[in-house]
């Protein structure tokens, strides 16, 4: 019997992007969520990145009986006690250009340099019939937030992302140098090595 595929659990085109770039060659087929039925979504009920990744795999691999990756991920910011957080999909505004101007008010009144991180927590699980992951991993990236959106690659939060050792935002650069140092790199980085180890 040919062994199933793996299930990236995301409907994000920039994620499954980049989740697929550095997944290549993988030996498994990588579907994503829009190459099965529909599956419902679930509630994002942790408070943690970690948390919100694992209740993602066990939903989406119980439901659809694959072998399963999510994850969570978004911007914490540290001058507003670490926001937007896990909420960073969620926080107000209903493009990102109206999110930028709404964290830029916020922090207004915040001294420089606004030094924050992205965070991508990712889980996966094997066997659907369990509720704790075969594989857990959390990366980040440090960096700054610019005082304005600044280049035209990337998505999401890219644009207010300085990160100094390359002196610019992640969205000024291309999609294999953000990759190299940002934090969903990083993590399914860890996740390939473990894969070439342990069978599924």
């Amino acid at each position: 019997m040919p062994a199933p595929p793996l299930l990236i659990a995301t409907t994000n085109p920039g994620k499954i992007r980049e989740i697929q770039y550095v997944l290549a060659g993988v030996p498994r087929r990588l579907l994503t969520l829009a190459d099965i039925a529909p599956i419902a979504e679930p509630e994002e009920t942790g408070r943690t990145f970690a948390a919100n990744a694992a209740l993602k795999a066990r939903t989406y691999a119980a439901a659809s009986g694959l072998p399963t990756v999510a994850e969570d991920s978004g911007l914490a910011i540290d001058a507003i006690a670490g926001r937007p957080g896990v909420e960073s999909a969620r926080y107000p505004g209903d493009t990102y250009a109206e999110k930028f101007a709404n964290l830029y008010r916020e922090l207004a009144g915040h001294a420089r340099p606004w030094t924050a991180r992205f965070v991508c927590s990712l889980a996966f699980i094997d066997d659907q019939g369990t509720s704790a992951p075969a594989f857990v991993t959390e990366a980040t990236v440090e960096g700054e937030i610019t005082d304005e959106p600044r280049g035209a690659h990337g998505f999401g939060y890219d644009p207010i992302f300085f990160y100094p050792p390359y002196g610019c935002t992640l969205a000024e650069v291309t999609g294999d140098r953000k990759l190299a140092v940002a934090h969903r790199g990083k993590a399914f980085r860890a996740f390939r090595t473990w894969l070439r180890d342990v069978p599924f």
